[in-house]
């Protein structure tokens, strides 16, 4: 059997091991020079691969494509990724969040070891390939240093990824060629992204890519601890990844969301109003405010951004503002700029086993499909069962019609 895999990402890499080991020919194909750019990149990060968490919460974290994701990530569970990365020589540990991580804390090693077994096994690799879909008698078709290449399959694997981070590889142009095809695909929208808000030039120009740390953000009754950056344009980071879908929700039929924050989440507002009920004698409320409650300057001009520039001197108002400091959000920030995509192939565009409904043996797998997860393992989770899952079914097909 012959296999064309579009994408060098995690899940078109993933895709062809599985395809490879079974006996079938393979080939990967990339519009890059080198093959997945966008995982060395997350291990920058300490390459977050899952999540050690409950499996029921787990699932939980895809949303309205739980039911959908369920049995996919049971036959390839954060367990069975884990002994992968370690049949590779890449030990794990769990972080204090639950997150699991490589011991090596970066992707490098591992995608070493994955290419080397990758090869051994046969699968080609074709970089500089950029796909342009199908010719009129169905072959595929790349566009290869100036010149067109036909190629043709029994079956393919689309990995392309979503739109985030296009200088990376995934550029979001698959979604006009499936369409043409009649496939259902919902908008790509960016996910896990930053937020613009109207700071002051003051502010804006001071605390730009200054973090505000140990906070708890919330929105419609959710509340994530972590940390926050500030942007020139708005704010993003770790909190606020964890609330983009809701947040983007709510700008799509409003035009704007008011994220609070809460910049002493350990301490109680009576906690709080305690602190500041001492005496501030001569100092200035920065510094009072420095040394009663450790509000670095980012959160006390926070607080002037939120509340107005002449901070209440009543205990009471000042305790209520610094648990509660609302920035009105005005839009995501660019597509490009987004860790992932929300949309993709409607789930209702694929069967059971991630075929395309309107192309027989064609399979889409990752980020190509509608659904969306916060960061902390999910988004590699769902991206290598994915493919694990399309890959094992075709398989499964190809025995059964040899069988006949």
């Amino acid at each position: 059997m012959k296999v064309a895999i579009i994408g060098a990402g995690p899940g078109g890499l993933m895709a062809a091991e599985v395809l490879s080991a079974a006996g079938a020919d393979v080939t990967v194909y990339d519009r890059m020079p080198s093959v997945a750019r966008k995982l060395l990149i997350a291990g920058r990060g300490g390459l977050n691969l899952t999540h050690s968490e409950p499996f029921e919460r787990f699932v939980a974290r895809y949303g309205a494509a739980a039911p959908r994701l369920k049995p996919i990530l049971e036959a390839f569970a954060p367990s069975a990724l884990i002994a992968w990365a370690e049949g590779l020589g890449q030990p794990t540990f769990v972080g204090t969040s639950g997150r699991v991580f490589p011991k090596a804390m970066k992707a490098s090693p591992l995608l070493r070891a994955w290419l080397t077994r990758l090869e051994r096994q046969g699968v080609v690799i074709k970089p500089r390939h950029e796909w342009h879909g199908w010719d009129e008698h169905g072959r595929l078709l790349f566009a290869q240093s100036g010149e067109t290449v036909h190629v043709t399959a029994d079956a393919t694997i689309l990995a392309l990824g979503g739109a985030s981070w296009p200088k990376l590889g995934s550029t979001g142009t698959w979604v006009d060629v499936l369409r043409a095809r009649g496939v259902a695909v919902t908008p790509l929208r960016p996910a896990n992204c930053g937020f613009t808000a109207a700071w002051s030039e003051t502010f804006r120009d001071r605390f730009e890519g200054t973090p505000l740390k140990n906070i708890a953000l919330s929105f419609h009754g959710e509340t994530v601890r972590g940390e926050a950056l500030i942007t020139r344009a708005g704010i993003e980071g770790g909190a606020v990844y964890a609330l983009s879908s809701a947040l983007r929700s709510a700008l799509d039929h409003t035009g704007h969301a008011t994220l609070m924050v809460d910049l002493r989440p350990d301490l109680s507002h009576a906690d709080v109003l305690a602190k500041l009920a001492r005496p501030r004698g001569s100092e200035t409320v920065a510094n009072f405010l420095r040394k009663t409650l450790a509000l670095a300057p980012v959160a006390v001009n926070l607080l002037r951004e939120t509340h107005g520039k002449d901070l209440s001197l009543d205990a009471p108002t000042l305790a209520r503002h610094i648990k509660g400091a609302p920035i009105t959000l005005t839009g995501t920030a660019p597509i490009d700029r987004a860790i992932s995509t929300a949309g993709g192939v409607a789930l209702d565009a694929v069967d059971e086993n991630l075929m395309l409904k309107a192309m027989p043996n064609v399979y889409a797998v990752g980020e190509m499909l509608d659904w969306e997860a916060p960061t902390g393992g999910y988004l590699l989770q769902a991206t290598f069962a994915t493919a694990v899952a399309a890959a094992r079914a075709l398989l499964a097909s190809e025995r059964h019609t040899a069988s006949r």
